[in-house]
C-alpha cells in the first residue's frame, strides 16, 4: 500500500465513546482514539489506566456498556477474539496464552490448522512458520515443547501465532519487556517493515522512550480515560510522563555503596546438565565429574558457575533470556538439582529442601507474576500467605491465622501502595503493577537475608517502577543481599553494585556499573564482545 493510499484509507480502528464499569469501577470512560492504517500508533498509561480493559474490548474479550468501534471503516461488535481475528486483529498478550505441553507448531496453529485428507497437515505448517519466522526474525524450534522455551522465546511464539492467523491490525502488550538494546533494535525494524507493508501496530508500553523512538502517534490515557493525543517528534519522556502520572521520570541509580564484607550467598561450581541430574558416581569427585561431561560434549544448562553476594549488596545478572538465568535461580531455590555447593550464611544448603531455604532467609519475587508469583483465583491475604504458610504471621499452631494474615497483608497494601479496594480482593482484579508491588512486599517481610528478583520491575507503569526501586535500595542499606536478574540494563546498571554476565550457562565478564552502557553490555549479552574481566 503507498503512502499516498494510507494517508487517504479510512482509520484502521476508530474508538468513539468507550464506556466499562465493573462493580465499584468505572474502567474506561469515554475513551476516543484513532489509529491510521500502516502506523505505529502507541498506548501509554500508569497501571490501573484502563489500557488493559481497553484492548481487550479491541480483541473482543470484552463487551464495552457504551461506544462504537470501526476497523476500517465499518462499525463491528465483538462477542468473542475469534470475531477480532475475523476482521484482522490480532493480540500478543503481555501474559502469554500458550500451552506449555504443546509443540510452538501445535501452540502456533492451534485452531487454525492446515488440513489435508481431514489430517493436520504439518509439512505446511511448517513451512508458513518458518517462512514467516524468517522474513521477521522471529526463529524458533518449531518441535519444541513451550514448556522449554525462556520468556523471550515465548514472546516470538504468540507474535508468529498471530502473524500466522492474516493480522493486520497486531496489538502488541509490552512486546520489549525481556529483550536486549540490540534485539530492540531488531524488532522496531521488523515493525517499521510491517508498518512499510500497510499493517497497523497498537504499542503498548512503560518503556517511554521506546515509544517516541518507534511511534508514529501516541495515546495517554489517565484514570481510564483519554487525556492526550501527541506527535512523538513534539513531545519529551519526561513530559510524556507527566501527563501519565503527574511526575518526572524515575532513575534507578544507587549512589552510595552500602556493600560489607559480610558473605551472605556463596555458590561454587554450579553445574547443571541438559539431560536431567545424575548424582556423581561413587568414588567421584564431582569437580572431575562435571569436567568428565564437559568432555563429552554433554550440553549443560549452568557450567561452573561461581559468584559470592554479601550484605548490603545487589548483584546484577545480565543475559539474554536462555543462556541459564531461569536455571541458575531454580538451583539457588532448591527446585532444581544441580552440582556444585551454595552456601547461605555460611551454611550448606546444597542438600535442602526449597520450603527449608525460605524459612532460612530466602526471599524470591518470580519471573512471571502469573505462573510463578500468584494465585489469581486466591484473595490478596491468601497471596501474602503463599509460600510464608509455616511462618508467623501465617501461622497458628497447625492453622493459618486469618486475622493476622489479613492484618500483615494489610500493611503491605499501605507501605507498597496497593491499590485495591480490600484485602479480600482477589489478585486477578488487580492491574499488573499492584500485584507486583504485592509481591514484592510479601517477599520482603520477615527480614530476609537474601533475596532473589528476577524482573522485579517487568511490566509496571513509572510510578510503580519507582517505588519498587526505592524499597529494593532501602533494603539494601538495611543489609540484604540481592542477585538481581533483569531484562531492564538501564535497572540493573543503576540498581547494581556489581554485575555478572551470563551466556551459553557460564559468567563470562564481571563489570563496573559505573563504567558500563547498556549498548556495550548488551554486546556481552549476545557474544558479540568476548567475555573478559573488566572489574
Amino acid at each position: 500500500m503507498s503512502a499516498d493510499t494510507l494517508a487517504t484509507a479510512k482509520p484502521a480502528v476508530e474508538l468513539e465513546g468507550i464506556t466499562k464499569r465493573f462493580p465499584g469501577v468505572v474502567a474506561n470512560h469515554d475513551i476516543r482514539i484513532t489509529v491510521r492504517p500502516g502506523t505505529v500508533h502507541a498506548i501509554v498509561g500508569e497501571n490501573g489506566a484502563g489500557k488493559s480493559t481497553l484492548m481487550k474490548i479491541l480483541y473482543g474479550m470484552q463487551k464495552p456498556d457504551e461506544g462504537t468501534i470501526r476497523v476500517n471503516g465499518a462499525e463491528v461488535s465483538f462477542r468473542t477474539p475469534s470475531d477480532a481475528i475475523g476482521v484482522g486483529i490480532g493480540m500478543v498478550h503481555q501474559h502469554f496464552m500458550l500451552a506449555d505441553n504443546f509443540t510452538v507448531l501445535e501452540n502456533i496453529v492451534l485452531g487454525a490448522e492446515p488440513k489435508r485428507a481431514g489430517l493436520l497437515d504439518t509439512a505446511a505448517a511448517r513451512a508458513r512458520i518458518n517462512e514467516l519466522a524468517e522474513t521477521h526474525g522471529l526463529r524458533v524450534d518449531p518441535d519444541k515443547l513451550v514448556e522449554d522455551l525462556g520468556v523471550g522465546d515465548r514472546q516470538r511464539v504468540e507474535i508468529l501465532k498471530v502473524l500466522y492467523r492474516g493480522a493486520r491490525i497486531l496489538i502488541l502488550d509490552e512486546p520489549t519487556a525481556v529483550l536486549v538494546p540490540q534485539e530492540v533494535e531488531e524488532l522496531f525494524q521488523n515493525l517499521r517493515e510491517l508498518k512499510a507493508e500497510g499493517l497497523t501496530v497498537i504499542f503498548i508500553s512503560h518503556k517511554l522512550d521506546e515509544v517516541l523512538g518507534i511511534a508514529d502517534a501516541i495515546t495517554v490515557i489517565r484514570r481510564g480515560t483519554t487525556v492526550a493525543s501527541v506527535d512523538p517528534g513534539e513531545v519529551t519522556a519526561r513530559q510524556l510522563a507527566e501527563l501519565m502520572v503527574g511526575s518526572e521520570l524515575p532513575t534507578p541509580e544507587t549512589r552510595e555503596s552500602t556493600v560489607t564484607d559480610v558473605v551472605t550467598l556463596k555458590v561454587s561450581g554450579l553445574t547443571m546438565e541438559a539431560d536431567g541430574h545424575r548424582p556423581v558416581p561413587k568414588g567421584a569427585s564431582a569437580e572431575a565429574y562435571v569436567a568428565k561431561l564437559r568432555e563429552e560434549g554433554k550440553r549443560l544448562l549452568l557450567d561452573d558457575v561461581s559468584f559470592e553476594i554479601h550484605q548490603g549488596e545487589i548483584l546484577g545478572i545480565a543475559g539474554v533470556e536462555g543462556n541459564g538465568q531461569s536455571e541458575l535461580i531454580e538451583a539457588i531455590m532448591g527446585i532444581r538439582p544441580a552440582h556444585g555447593l551454595i552456601e547461605l550464611t555460611g551454611r550448606d544448603i546444597t542438600s535442602w529442601s526449597t520450603l527449608r531455604r525460605r524459612e532460612s532467609g530466602i526471599g524470591y519475587i518470580p519471573e512471571d507474576r502469573h505462573r510463578q508469583g500468584l494465585l489469581l483465583e486466591a484473595s490478596l491475604w491468601e497471596n501474602r500467605v503463599l509460600g510464608h504458610q509455616t511462618r508467623k504471621p501465617a501461622r497458628r499452631g497447625i492453622w493459618i491465622n486469618r486475622k493476622a494474615s489479613k492484618a500483615d497483608t494489610e500493611r503491605i497494601v499501605r507501605e507498597y501502595d496497593v491499590r485495591t479496594p480490600g484485602v479480600d480482593t482477589l489478585a486477578l482484579a488487580l492491574s499488573g503493577g499492584n500485584q507486583q508491588k504485592l509481591i514484592v512486599g510479601r517477599e520482603m517481610s520477615g527480614a530476609p537475608a537474601f533475596l532473589i528478583a528476577a524482573h522485579p520491575t517487568r511490566g509496571v507503569d513509572v510510578g510503580a517502577q519507582a517505588a519498587i526501586w526505592d524499597h529494593l535500595r532501602d533494603a539494601r542499606a538495611a543489609g540484604l543481599a540481592v542477585l538481581l536478574i533483569s531484562a531492564d540494563l538501564d535497572e540493573l546498571i543503576g540498581l547494581s553494585d556489581a554485575i555478572q554476565v551470563i551466556y551459553r550457562g557460564r559468567l563470562v565478564a564481571a563489570l563496573d556499573p559505573s563504567d558500563i552502557t547498556p549498548e556495550r553490555l548488551g554486546g556481552y549479552m549476545t557474544g558479540a564482545i568476548a567475555g573478559t574481566e573488566e572489574t
